[in-house]
């Protein structure tokens, strides 16, 4: 059976820590784990998955919550509670439920005190990690026999109808994320015909039906120009060369937004060596099976500006046409030729001390699941038995991730930004005295997670920006400062602080508060809004620039409603406990964001979430946000706005529903069959408690929270639904401990906010 090992970095030589692996968890198999009532409970819920994959595509997250109540030897002793149609809801009911929910939530935290939770959905992100590892011939070793049974689980649960596979686990067919899973089935030990339900075949057939993949797109090129089944010739230019770019230039690496920056670091390296691994039996096979001419009659310079019409989201433009024809036509050539291939030596060697700059201050993690392949790539590149290579072997476990449906390859972790709501439910509840312990071991979690000091040396001349005092989306490791992590972080700790220490430890100390604001403030715009990483420094026309097909605004930083709101709370909440520590500051920081919030509010009163689904996501935050900072129903538009659109759009049932499509068409849409999403509900219940709904009518809420109720499960979990998270407007993602963290919350606040019994409902 499989285990997750949590806070473990074992002997391993290449392994290092800030905080002795606080937060780090890795999925170990034991061949004789489990009892045999265990094993068929395990391969139960495989089973369950398979069947009904096509109606509910993310994961429940079931082996890491059948490990944790074992090992918690927890039963939900509270009994089930319903509200029959007619029947008013009880402070004793609605009590019964949010305590079932506090219980189970409480169960779930590991060991170190953080929450583990799937944070995956991506099907592009897991193929490169294994074409890096059969190129450096280390595939076998690092993925041995039940890891390639898992990841092959993972990719046949997730083939969509057509023989294709989406860009993320509910999306339509893609050339991108088909053909390198096509790929990775082949490189993992499946033939041309192989796979469950003929897998491979199916893929193959969607693939040549439409042209091959000479029509992938750019991301897509790249790996199969490094694996040998692509040509360099047939991409577009990534010139090391950008990297030596003086900081006055228009177009510099600094103006980029971060995830950008790293991963077109290893790939402008990777291209600037015109690197291509082996060329194998198999990759001489790849090249038949997945062209529809011979391999050496391809017109490579022809096929550079293809992407298949399933993967065209953000078509490139005019401008960058005119801009990567003029590198291929005339830079490159010249920049392969003496004297200018002296240029050429020296920013490999300038991008390589990047990437191993990066892969230092992330303890060889890097920044995402994009970049880890890609870094490590060009570390073996560089040097085949070097140290640097071995280091990042030794990190690639931090993201694997296994549910019922399989192996998957993590964004890297959601740690703590998972336990940060985690933890701010359970307060919520009022149930101190009952989740004592739980708080204690999530304080400290919290605690020694920040992000102890800023990125080492001259880290500004390396791109980077403060972050000490931060959180990070994963663990201290990590490294990287995130606004809305720091932000929800800061609010725990701050919580934390007006308790009794012998309940949940000792408050941190004073300073660390103040370099928690300090971050914060830092990544507040012009205009009044926050970014996630950095500060913008760039125009927003060199998003015209984007290179990626299929994702939007990936160039340079943007503002987020939600990171705004979200730092607004936290900067609420400092003020009331250090009221004399920047005080004019924060108090005119809180008042740009205000006017922030105000002024990107759509016409309908929603505000668009970018990272989570979607205008429902985008309200909850924004409403509590500005609720914070004063604003009221009465004496704020926005407010009013932001109330009517959740009274609006609420379903049927008395819940809400926001299909992932709202996301990329960028206007509010419902699922399909105005269905609702628990995970909706409860949001926009805690959006229309924050809009001071309770005082005015609330029917509305006690719809929602009967909904919520009724839908809890004899152990008091919530059904698995959609996916609830995304990333670069076009891609979802899967936050599996949402399901349970935000009902429990909503309940919480419900209980706490608005008065019962409810009329009859």
């Amino acid at each position: 059976m499989w285990k997750l090992k949590i806070a473990e970095g074992g002997n391993d030589p290449y392994l290092y820590s800030t905080n002795n692996f606080l937060g780090r968890q890795t999925w170990e198999f034991d061949p004789n784990a489990g009892t045999p009532e265990e094993r068929a409970k395990v391969e139960e819920a495989r089973q369950n998955y398979y069947k009904n994959r096509f109606h509910v595509k993310p994961s429940s997250d079931l082996l890491w919550q059948m490990q944790s109540i074992k090992e918690k030897n927890f039963k939900q002793t509270i009994p089930q509670v319903k509200i029959k149609d007619g029947e008013e809801i009880t402070c004793e009911k609605a009590t019964a439920a949010l305590r079932r929910g506090v219980h189970l939530v409480s169960a779930l935290q590991a060991s170190d005190g953080h929450w583990p939770a799937e944070n995956a959905g991506p099907m592009f992100f897991f193929p490169p990690l294994t074409m890096a590892l059969y190129i450096t011939g280390h595939l076998n070793t690092v993925f041995p026999a039940e890891h390639r049974k898992e990841i092959l689980r993972y990719i046949y649960c997730h083939q969509n109808e057509d023989g294709g596979w989406g860009l993320h686990i509910e999306g339509h067919s893609i050339m991108f994320s088909t053909a390198l899973n096509y790929i990775c089935m082949r490189l993992l030990g499946e033939g041309p015909d192989g796979g469950q339900d003929n897998a491979c075949e199916r893929a193959r057939k969607w693939i040549l039906d439409r042209g091959g993949v000479t029509t992938i797109p750019s991301w897509g090129k790249t790996w199969l120009s490094i694996l040998g089944l692509f040509d360099w010739s047939g991409c577009h230019p990534m010139p090391p060369e950008f990297w030596i770019l003086p900081s006055y230039f228009p177009i510099n690496p600094v103006k980029m937004w971060c995830y950008c920056r790293v991963t077109y670091l290893p790939m402008s390296y990777l291209y600037g060596k015109k690197f291509v691994g082996p060329i194998t039996p198999l990759i001489l096979q790849l090249r038949e099976e997945l062209h529809i001419e011979p391999y050496h009659n391809i017109i490579w310079r022809q096929k550079r500006h293809l992407c298949a019409k399933e993967d065209l989201y953000y078509p490139h433009t005019l401008l960058q046409m005119l801009l990567w024809d003029s590198l291929y036509t005339f830079a490159e050539p010249l920049l392969s030729r003496w004297p200018f291939n002296k240029l050429r030596e020296k920013a490999l060697q300038i991008t390589m001390d990047h990437i191993h700059y990066e892969d230092e201050c992330s303890r060889y993690i890097t920044i995402g699941c994009v970049e880890k392949p890609l870094c490590m790539l060009a570390c073996w590149v560089e040097d085949p038995n070097g140290d640097y290579f071995k280091k990042h072997l030794a990190r690639i476990a931090d993201y694997l991730w296994i549910g019922e449906d399989g192996m998957k390859m993590q964004s890297f972790g959601s740690q703590v930004w998972d336990s940060g709501f985690a933890i701010q439910a359970l307060l919520a509840s009022d149930l101190t005295d009952e989740i004592g312990p739980t708080l204690m071991k999530g304080h400290y979690f919290m605690k020694h997670s920040q992000v102890k000091d800023d990125p080492p040396g001259d880290f500004k001349r390396m791109f980077r920006h403060i972050s000490k005092g931060a959180w990070t989306f994963s663990d201290q490791d990590h490294g990287w400062q995130v606004s809305d992590c720091t932000a929800e972080s800061l609010k725990c700790c701050l919580y934390f602080s007006k308790m009794r220490p012998e309940i949940v430890g000792e408050k941190m100390e004073p300073e660390k508060f103040y370099d928690a604001v300090n971050v914060i403030l830092s990544l507040q715009s012009e205009n009044g809004g926050f970014t996630g990483w950095e500060p913008s420094t760039a125009g927003v026309w060199m998003e015209w620039l984007n290179p990626v097909e299929f994702l939007e605004d990936i160039v340079i930083e943007h503002e987020y409603a939600e990171c705004t709101a979200s730092a607004m709370q936290a900067l609420v909440l400092f003020k009331e406990y250090y009221p004399g520590h920047r005080k004019k500051e924060i108090e005119k920081c809180i008042s740009k964001a205000v006017q922030y919030l105000e002024n990107i509010q759509k016409p309908d009163g929603s505000w668009y979430g970018g990272w989570g689904i979607c205008f429902i996501y985008g309200t909850w935050f924004a409403l509590g946000g500005l609720a914070d900072a004063g604003k009221t129903y009465n004496n704020c538009l926005a407010i009013r706005k932001g109330v009517n659109f959740l009274l609006e759009t609420q379903t049927d049932d008395g819940g809400w529903g926001e299909s992932y499509l709202s996301c990329p068409n960028k206007v509010y849409t419902p699922l399909e069959g105005k269905g609702s999403n628990f995970v909706h509900t409860a949001m926009a219940l805690m959006g229309l408690i924050h809009g001071g709904q309770a005082k005015r009518d609330p029917k509305p809420l006690h719809r929602a929270a009967k909904l919520l109720i009724n839908s809890q499960l004899p152990d008091g979990d919530f059904p698995q639904q959609e996916m609830m998270g995304v990333f670069m407007r076009n891609c979802m993602q899967h936050y599996a401990s949402y399901r349970k963290t935000f009902p429990t919350w909503a309940l919480a606040e419900y209980h706490k906010h608005v008065p019962l019994p409810s009329k009859s409902i």
